[in-house]
């Protein structure tokens, strides 16, 4: 039997209780697609609308390939993926819990007055609170507070302290405020043409295979991580930023794409805006 590295066996502990894990490269952040689902090439399920597991046998679509399945886990398509791996994530809603991540002090002060003692453990900057039950996840709830539960992973910290509460109606009550999907906000582009939202420079296939690269781009970098999305988000706005082709469709495929690296909501949002700040849009 293959000897197991100590990440792999934290892995292994946790689908045996029931908690899909993934492993996580430097920066806390999933690896990149294999060959065939890069820039989603498959059809992977982070453009899916249901929270199941990746259909590849490698560790693709970030969230998406946590699994329970020990045999999957020490599949010689994961060794890779472990054998760079710094720590483990895990699926929070595939295991039927809610991870209430709280970023610095002022939303744990928040937390402790608001919301039901429940299993806590602690981050580099903050506590994760898990509860029992599962729920979208939402980022940027309130200030420092994400969720996150189906379709998002979390990095396993340890097991944490406390008795694990069922997932309060307030925590419900901070995703219902949100809009379902997080996106940026509407985007200005210049008036077009005739065939409105086209390309006028551009065929259309080119800008599908400009945000396909882009968003590959995105998932594929190792490092600098805030850099790239910006750098990428001003390529992509000064390439089609005037011409009024890019929808909120678009730009919501990169915000994506760059949460799944990590990123979050504020971020996207702030690279964006900066992007079209320095582009005059």
């Amino acid at each position: 039997m293959t000897q197991q590295t100590p990440i792999r066996r934290v892995a292994l502990s946790l689908a045996a209780v029931g908690v899909p894990p993934l492993p996580l490269r430097a920066g806390k952040v999933p690896f990149g697609n294999c060959r065939a689902c890069k820039g989603n090439a498959c059809g992977g399920r982070p453009n899916m609308k249901t929270p199941g597991p990746c259909r590849c046998p490698a560790p693709c679509h970030a969230w998406a390939a946590a699994t329970t399945d020990s045999a999957v886990i020490v599949s010689p398509s994961w060794a890779a993926a472990w054998r760079g791996a710094v720590c483990v994530g895990y699926h929070p809603g595939g295991a039927g819990l809610t991870v209430v991540d709280l970023d610095n002090a002022d939303a744990i002060a928040w937390a402790r007055t608001t919301l039901p003692a429940t299993r806590n453990v602690p981050t580099t900057r903050g506590e994760h609170w898990i509860y029992r039950g599962a729920m979208r996840s939402v980022n940027a709830v309130r200030p420092g507070v994400d969720i996150k539960s189906t379709m998002a992973y979390a990095r396993y910290l340890g097991p944490g302290t406390g008795t694990m509460a069922d997932l309060p109606d307030a925590v419900r009550a901070l995703a219902a405020k949100q809009p379902p999907t997080v996106r940026p906000a509407p985007f200005a582009a210049a008036p077009t043409g005739a065939g409105g939202g086209e390309c006028r420079h551009r065929t259309p296939a080119y800008l599908e295979r400009g945000i396909a690269m882009a968003e590959q781009h995105i998932t594929e970098a190792s490092s600098a991580v805030h850099a790239t999305v910006y750098r990428t988000f001003l390529a992509v706005l000064s390439t089609h930023g005037r011409c009024g082709c890019l929808t909120d469709a678009h730009v919501t495929r990169l915000f994506t794409a760059a949460q799944s690296k990590g990123e979050t909501a504020r971020h996207c949002t702030d690279a964006w805006t900066n992007a079209r700040t320095r582009l005059g849009l």
